[in-house]
């Protein structure tokens, strides 16, 4: 049993005033009206104080609009985040497509498809662990290597055009040769390798610079590059990297060993 004890005939406006009675009493006309002051400053932050804390609770501020859909986040377990995409299922039917550009034995019995952006730097992160697979299961696993260039990495599009052009020109070694240098030198963060560089980095892999320059103004590969996106997007891809295993969902940058015991299973 919990009691409460109350003093009789006692409320908070009477032990205000008895307070206010005794802390004022006897001071000078000059120190009451400081004192007034200072109570009245306290009780404004007190007063923001516990506002603020209420906002910060809600997630909403005033005076700023809020997503229309949106609500501020909760921490309740187990939910699914509001708004966010499934992402892909456990698993689906990808067909290699005559204009995929692939790598190692096309008739190797592990098909690994990577939807990727040339300025995400989780993908960077992840892409020498694929090169690593390949060299480790040579004649066991093909890579295929599809563009998903997310809308705020800027230069991603015209990146992933400009490895079209370079596939066109040069053929499939040198499609891989242009990604791979874009990864080995972009800093990653959406406008990490300069447009500029596009042109020079081809005639560096001895392509034709100035049909390579073509390619990439006229937009040759523009819808390419969409429909790759729009296929991701269908087989529900909502990040990069996202590499399908033999139709097996492997989402992020995961570590190399988490990637090499999918790819054992699968031999198994």
């Amino acid at each position: 049993m919990t009691t409460s004890i109350t003093p009789p005939d006692t409320n908070i406006s009477s032990i205000t005033s008895i307070t206010k009675q005794s802390i004022f009493a006897g001071s000078s006309p000059k120190l009451t009206f400081i004192m007034g002051i200072v109570s009245g400053v306290a009780a404004v932050s007190l007063a923001g104080f516990v506002l603020a804390v209420s906002y910060g609770l809600s997630g909403n501020i005033p005076g700023v609009k809020q997503p229309v859909g949106t609500s501020a986040p909760t921490a309740t377990v187990g939910a699914p985040v509001p708004n966010q995409p499934a992402g892909p299922p456990a698993n689906v039917t990808i067909t290699v497509k005559p204009d995929d550009h692939i790598r190692g034995d096309a008739s190797a019995p592990i098909t690994l498809v990577e939807y990727s952006d040339l300025e995400c730097p989780f993908c960077k992160s992840f892409h020498p662990g694929m090169r690593q697979l390949m060299q480790e299961y040579a004649g066991k696993v093909k890579w295929v290597y599809r563009h998903f260039p997310l809308s705020f990495h800027v230069n991603a599009q015209k990146e992933a055009e400009a490895a079209e052009c370079a596939g066109k020109l040069g053929g499939n070694e040198k499609f891989w040769a242009y990604i791979d240098k874009i990864f080995e030198r972009t800093t990653s963060n959406g406008t990490g390798f300069a447009l500029d560089a596009l042109v020079p980095l081809a005639k560096e892999l001895d392509l034709n610079d100035a049909r390579f320059k073509t390619c990439l103004d006229t937009g040759e590969f523009t819808a390419h590059v969409q429909q790759d996106l729009q296929e991701g997007v269908d087989f529900g891809v909502n990040g990069t990297p996202t590499t399908f295993v033999n139709g097996q969902p492997v989402e992020g940058a995961v570590p190399y060993e988490q990637l090499k015991a999918v790819v054992d299973s699968l031999l198994k």
